[in-house]
């Protein structure tokens, strides 16, 4: 049965090269890929993951943490993430956590029972013992969708405070003032995207009332239901709201239809993230874009490239984020 080595022999080159043919990786130049290309042709050669593992000592496996939770977002985003590391030839394996420091620590156990090539973190722990270990990890480590101050990985994510203030922003330019927030707990995005609310309203001499605050558990389109219920008990004369996810604002639209009130023209409503379905919901959800799929590719072509050229490099990728105007907000100015 023929081999890498054996490809690489006929080709003349070295078994790293063909690898990095046969995964789709760059810096080869397009004559020697196609010499190799030719050659994997030629003889039939079919690639034996065991075989090219044994030569190159790597298990070709990423492991990917992954909040319990696994809403839209993180579908949208795993899924390009998963796509494209198939691509460059590496399987993924999950590591779902939930908030707690139980859940957290059995992922660290489980982490560290695995052989893997690197890792990308779609979900930020409270466990320090998780960061410390990461922290010491002999493979690449990529942050997905955060940062962290405290240990310098490599991270792919947009300005959460800036993408929030423009949010704001836009309804304040539109009229509004009497604006709820639908915030959801845990999580630093949260935290941000709240603190530019604040900011936002103070800016424009508006006091933040603590009843025009409410958060909600989860980031579920019931957590936004309930969020946007409990606004209304508290305040019925806010003309506005900013859900900090798309799917809280959906759940959010959907308490405003069942309590008979018309949206844009009675309240607004803002989202964050453009997911998918944003667009086909009634009426079509105003919302901060996210880059979804170009996060997910960029975070997935990182990871490969620090296991390529190594580890030293902590890159902070920060991607551009526009306001997506849709139906969802409506000109409050009399």
């Amino acid at each position: 049965m023929m081999s890498i080595k054996d490809i690489a022999k006929l080709a003349g080159v070295s078994p790293s090269t063909v690898s990095r043919v046969l995964n789709n990786r760059e810096y080869v130049r397009d004559e020697i890929r196609k010499r190799v290309l030719e050659v994997v042709k030629e003889n039939g050669y079919v690639p034996n993951n065991v075989a090219r593992s044994m030569v190159l000592r790597r298990t070709f496996t990423i492991g990917v943490i992954i909040p319990d939770t696994f809403n839209m977002f993180q579908r949208q985003l795993f899924s390009t993430i998963e796509h494209r590391l198939e691509q460059f030839g590496y399987r993924t394996m999950f590591f779902f956590v939930k908030w707690n420091s139980e859940s957290e620590s059995d992922c660290l156990r489980r982490l560290k029972s695995e052989s893997l090539d690197g890792v990308i973190m779609l979900h930020e722990v409270q466990y320090q013992a998780m960061y410390k270990y990461l922290n010491e990890f002999p493979n690449p480590v990529v942050l997905c969708t955060f940062g962290c101050e405290n240990y310098k990985f490599p991270a792919v994510y947009v300005d959460e405070v800036d993408a929030a203030r423009d949010a704001v922003e836009y309804l304040i330019q539109h009229g509004h003032e009497r604006i709820g927030l639908i915030a959801g707990a845990h999580f630093s995005f949260s935290k941000l995207r709240s603190k530019s609310y604040v900011e936002v309203l103070k800016s424009h001499g508006i006091e933040p009332k603590p009843e025009w605050q409410v958060v909600v558990p989860s980031y579920t389109p019931e957590d936004g239901r309930q969020g946007m219920e409990t606004l209304l008990e508290r305040d019925k004369s806010l003309s506005a709201v900013f859900a900090i996810t798309d799917e809280l604002a959906i759940g959010a639209l959907r308490a405003l239809h069942e309590a008979r009130i018309r949206i844009p023209e009675d309240v607004s409503v803002i989202g964050f993230d453009d997911i998918d379905i944003s667009g086909f919901v009634e009426p079509a959800l105003t919302t901060i874009h996210q880059p979804i799929v170009e996060m997910g590719e960029r975070t997935a072509e990182l990871v490969c490239k620090l296991i390529d050229e190594g580890k030293g490099a902590h890159p902070k990728v920060v991607l551009p984020h526009r306001l997506i105007e849709r139906e969802s907000v409506a000109n409050h100015f009399r």
